[in-house]
């Protein structure tokens, strides 16, 4: 009996002493959260430009099923503005930094003239290599509108010192040969037409067409092997008076969803810091280890939010 009770003190004791037996966590069974930030080194970024939806006619709708599921897989800024009205001043000041003062050429949504362009640095001219894949765009870095191609979701085209722009802006057909290839570049700017970036079309047709293509993007080597971030955003919201949306919080029209996709961006992050598009310029310019442009130098960088 001695022995008996002997024993038992013996297992109660080791049982406080010894440590205890880590329990694997579950494998991610979608795209975010199936490697740490310690073994990813992200040299890709690549955003997708959706347009006109503010926060609430997204997050939540039953006529965005897929967007929806990769918000609860991955990652969703839940307090993210645009800069402005009406869209190609955003598409310019994500991609350049220029302050709200400095985006008045762009005010009319104008095609790409002497007065509707500008001569300052932007994310294309910053890194080591480019591409801007528009969807149903009839010739490379098409200044002209044609048809579902709308040339001011195409900001390159507005950049005069971008010498580069007609062999980078391509075609959106180019990008799945890229990414079967190998040949994705350090920064890839993603704009489907207007009838599937949900300009012209519906909410669902968006929703469908994102469905169809990120797949392919998510599949990829560059992706997989834990180089490659993915956002994806809208550049205005829809409705509301303000013109200075940054860091307004009460407009509705200022508010939009923004979606971060990465192997080390932990499935159901959301962050409600403030974010805008100017964050989203300071990230990507942080991951692809450049210096921040202009407003971009001020705004909070998404990486420690998304665990990127």
């Amino acid at each position: 009996m001695r022995q008996l009770l002997t024993a038992v003190a013996v297992a109660v004791f080791l049982t406080f002493i010894a440590p205890a037996v880590p329990t694997a966590a579950p494998a991610a069974s979608g795209p975010c959260g199936t490697a740490s930030a310690s073994s990813t080194h992200y040299t890709h970024v690549l955003w997708i430009w959706e347009e006109n939806r503010t926060y609430s006619s997204i997050v939540g709708s039953k006529n965005a099923p897929y967007i929806n599921s990769l918000a609860s897989a991955c990652g969703l800024a839940t307090n993210y503005h645009n800069v402005t009205h009406p869209s190609l001043p955003n598409y310019m000041a994500a991609t350049s930094g220029l302050p709200l003062g400095g985006l008045s050429p762009f005010a009319t949504d104008c095609r790409p003239t002497t007065r509707c362009s500008t001569n300052a640095p932007s994310i294309f001219s910053q890194v080591s290599g480019w591409k801007a894949y528009e969807e149903t765009m009839p010739s490379d870095c098409d200044k002209r509108n044609s048809g579902t191609y709308l040339v001011r979701h195409n900001p390159p085209a507005y950049y005069t010192t971008l010498a580069n722009c007609s062999t980078n802006d391509v075609p959106y057909t180019q990008l799945r040969s890229d990414l079967a290839g190998g040949k994705l570049p350090a920064f890839s700017f993603v704009t489907p037409n207007a009838a599937d970036d949900m300009h012209g079309g519906t909410t669902l047709a968006g929703d469908k067409w994102l469905a169809s293509n990120l797949p392919a993007i998510l599949g990829s080597s560059a992706y997989t092997s834990g180089t490659l971030a993915v956002f994806i955003t809208w550049d205005e919201g829809a409705g509301g008076t303000a013109t200075d949306c940054a860091t307004n919080t009460t407009d509705v029209g200022c508010h939009v969803p923004t979606l971060v996709i990465s192997p080390s961006t932990k499935p159901g992050t959301a962050s409600s810091t403030l974010f805008n598009h100017y964050s989203l310029l300071a990230t990507a310019e942080g991951l692809l280890r450049v210096p921040a442009l202009g407003s971009a130098a001020k705004a909070s960088s998404m990486v420690s939010a998304f665990n990127l």
